[in-house]
């Protein structure tokens, strides 16, 4: 008697979880319908200024690698004296977070990521230092106080 019960009990269970499953009634409608539809007009420009972006990146490239020189492949948009070269761009600067001295351990300081206590000791101060507790594919960096 309690077999058949629990057995109809969770049989009705199941029934109650599918019901609240969503049921897509035509799904090979839809997927036609998402096949034949057309990029909008806002889509086909944003496409076509991604483009133009990464024209015109490939050829400050093309011109940086070949010092200044004409490009055979693509025109320039305007012509500069052989004098002017534009100055050369700078890389981003990036300021690391400074770890916290432990209280009472010299040596020893609390990572600026997550908190947990690294050994620095033989390390100048001010020096950078990769966070040993993270992978090296992370690569998180910090400062020695």
């Amino acid at each position: 008697m309690k077999f058949r019960l629990s057995t109809g009990f969770a049989a009705a269970l199941c029934l109650m979880l599918a019901s609240c499953y969503p049921y897509e009634e035509n799904p090979q409608r839809n997927k036609a319908n998402q096949a034949t539809q057309k990029p909008t007009a806002e889509q086909t420009r944003l496409k076509q200024e991604q483009d133009l972006k990464k024209t015109k990146e490939e050829e400050l490239k093309k011109s940086q690698e070949t010092a200044g020189g004409p490009l055979a492949d693509s025109p320039r948009e305007t012509s500069t004296p052989p004098g002017n070269t534009p100055p050369p761009v700078e890389p981003k600067r990036t300021d690391y977070a400074f770890a916290n001295k432990v209280p009472g351990k010299d040596g020893f300081v609390f990572s600026p990521y997550n908190n947990k206590v690294v050994d620095v000791r033989d390390i100048p101060s001010g020096t950078l230092v990769q966070d040993p507790t993270y992978p090296a594919a992370e690569k998180k960096f910090f400062r020695v106080p």
